[in-house]
């Protein structure tokens, strides 16, 4: 791992991209092989996906946003940048819902499933390069991979969770693994872009990382906790205490 510490912030969020997309991609995959993925599987997972990215949220993104300098006061810069990445995820979402098209191969639900999840991988992939961009040191580094390794696992069940509703649809399994791999696929200039700018402006990481964090619990109330809740809800209860006393320790413990 000494050689990942050692490369510029823009060669480790190529790295990491891909390996977000990879994740993605091999949940995508499981349609070749299966027709339906295990609905407890996918509540599980679901639930320590909403954990991690809640922890990660405040601990990864919140809290280092806080000590960095600003025009304004700290606490209303970090105030401001969480409420617009929360408002800028919602409207999007709202946008791409009303504007997608009745015919489009897939369904309007799985249409609509599609893109929420394509979007909110925008301000995923974006967090995970701000986070390597603000790593001072080996420690924060780690946590930052910490913090991209919870990002990969929800994004394996999102991988299923778009491919399969379009096979159930009839649409045949290479051209459902396209549309999921895709989904996941934005995730990689996200990264790169958000790595780069925050590099370059030290004045733009305490906007970045808290738009970023705002943009993830909206991703969370909207997609990850009602979904993983229509199924077994202890499961799902389960899933989320251990996703975020997971990522907690390993944050505090890294950071």
């Amino acid at each position: 791992m000494l050689w990942f510490f050692g490369l510029e912030t823009w060669q480790q969020a190529v790295l990491v991209s891909f390996f977000l997309f990879a994740s993605t991609a091999l949940g995508a995959a499981l349609v070749f092989v299966s027709k339906k993925f295990r609905p407890a599987a996918l509540t599980l997972l679901l639930g320590l996906s909403a954990g991690i990215m809640t922890a990660a949220s405040f601990f990864s993104l919140l809290l280092p946003a806080l000590s960095y300098p600003s025009a304004l006061p700290s606490y209303l810069t970090v105030t401001l940048g969480f409420v617009l990445g929360g408002g800028f995820l919602l409207v999007s979402d709202l946008i791409f819902s009303r504007k997608t098209p009745k015919k489009c191969g897939m369904g309007r639900k799985n249409a609509l499933m599609f893109l929420a999840v394509t979007l909110h991988n925008i301000p995923e992939g974006m967090a995970v390069g701000v986070a390597l961009a603000a790593a001072r040191d080996a420690g924060t580094v780690a946590a930052a991979l910490v913090f991209a390794f919870g990002i990969a696992v929800q994004n394996f069940p999102e991988g299923a969770c778009v491919a399969f509703p379009l096979r159930a649809s009839g649409m045949p399994p290479w051209k459902c693994f396209l549309y999921s791999a895709g989904s996941g696929a934005v995730e990689i200039p996200a990264c790169i872009l958000g790595a780069l700018v925050s590099a370059a402006a030290g004045g733009f990481l305490p906007w970045a990382l808290s738009f970023s964090a705002g943009a993830m619990i909206a991703v969370v109330c909207a997609e990850l906790i009602p979904e993983c809740f229509e199924g077994n809800k202890t499961v799902a209860t389960l899933g989320v205490v251990l996703g975020f006393a997971l990522m907690m320790v390993l944050d505090v413990a890294l950071g």
